[in-house]
């Protein structure tokens, strides 16, 4: 099986956006976005998926983080789909309940082509570091339909906000890994239409 991956660059007037993707990595990343808990989410999201992720924004950090971490949720889910492929002998479904300390995350991951986000998360702060707890959902958004994919996320506890955010991005991560996972049993695609 060839290794599967992507580069995408995304250039518009708020941010410069330049990414390279592995599915069948090590979880190795070079992340750079200017915003440091950010920085942190996706450093997390490559070791624990075992993906090989550089990713470089240059955002308009002094008008505020919006549009860098949206943005980046369109690249990121770009990479995915192509990455991806054309579908063919993967799982496509994964799904984890996932601990860090008081909080639990569950985390379901279709890649159907169907682009759909059901979300569920609640922050007692505005922040976390410089990223806007906000900013978590319209960053999970952007994945889901950039990469044309379910993705449910939910909230079953959770008092502190950092790891709130970091469950969901680790549970993300591993629910993501499951789903492109090949398959030697699965010929084609699964699915009973027979395309993806």
């Amino acid at each position: 099986m060839s290794i599967r991956t992507s580069k995408v660059d995304r250039k518009t007037k708020e941010t410069d956006i330049k990414a390279a993707l592995t599915l069948d990595g090590s979880g190795r990343s070079e992340i750079s976005t200017g915003i440091g808990f950010f920085d942190h989410m996706l450093e997390g999201f490559a070791r624990h998926g075992l993906f090989d992720l550089d990713f470089s924004v240059k955002g308009d950090l002094e008008v505020d983080a919006h549009h860098t971490i949206e943005d980046s949720g369109i690249v990121l889910g770009r990479a995915i789909k192509e990455a991806v492929g054309d579908k063919k002998g993967i799982k496509r479904y994964g799904s984890i309940i996932l601990p860090m300390d008081e909080t639990l995350i569950i985390c379901a991951v279709d890649l159907c082509g169907r682009p759909f986000m059901v979300y569920d998360l609640t922050f007692d702060t505005e922040m976390v570091g410089e990223f806007p707890t906000e900013m978590a959902r319209e960053f999970f958004y952007a994945v889901s339909y950039a990469g044309e994919m379910n993705l449910h996320i939910r909230q079953i506890s959770g008092s502190n906000s950092h790891h709130i955010i970091e469950a969901a991005f680790k549970a993300f991560a591993r629910a993501l890994s499951e789903a492109v996972t090949v398959d030697g049993r699965i010929e084609g695609v699964i699915s009973t239409k027979g395309v993806l």
